[in-house]
């Protein structure tokens, strides 16, 4: 499992964003190209946009979900609500929160919280590993049938 998670991490470390890196690694698998995954993924970073909302490894990982498991009828989205909520439950119980402004104990809405955030060191510290445990989380996930 960790040949996807290093290539996540990877792609982190090349200034991606986690939601971009998260998604990236799973996109080819499913008939999506990695540059329409990049520009997909581009926007939910830092919590949407850097709002500090729900992580960007987390959203990178629904996506991926979705293209791995979803549906293209309202009639059976049940499933991918069960598959999303218990990747959710997972990555909580791991970190504790799936809010990004929680994860990183910074407001990236500001550009002194940005600032923070960059001098606490956490893109180098924290986010790598949401990450890695999205993406090794994903993967546990899609090898149960």
């Amino acid at each position: 499992m960790t040949v996807l998670s290093d290539c996540a991490v990877n792609t982190f470390a090349n200034r991606y964003n986690c939601s971009q890196s998260v998604l990236s690694v799973f996109a080819g698998q499913f008939g999506v190209d990695e540059k329409t995954a990049l520009r997909l993924a581009s926007p939910f970073g830092g919590g949407f946009a850097r709002r500090g909302e729900v992580c960007g490894a987390v959203n990178g990982a629904l996506m991926a979900l979705g293209l791995a498991r979803g549906t293209d009828t309202p009639a059976t989205k049940d499933e991918i609500y069960r598959l999303s909520e218990e990747f959710m439950r997972r990555f909580e119980g791991k970190h504790g929160t799936i809010l990004c402004r929680n994860l990183i104990d910074c407001d990236l809405r500001t550009a002194e919280g940005y600032q923070a955030a960059v001098d606490k060191g956490v893109f180098d510290s924290v986010c790598p590993g949401l990450v890695r445990d999205a993406v090794e989380i994903l993967q546990e996930l899609l090898l149960t049938p």
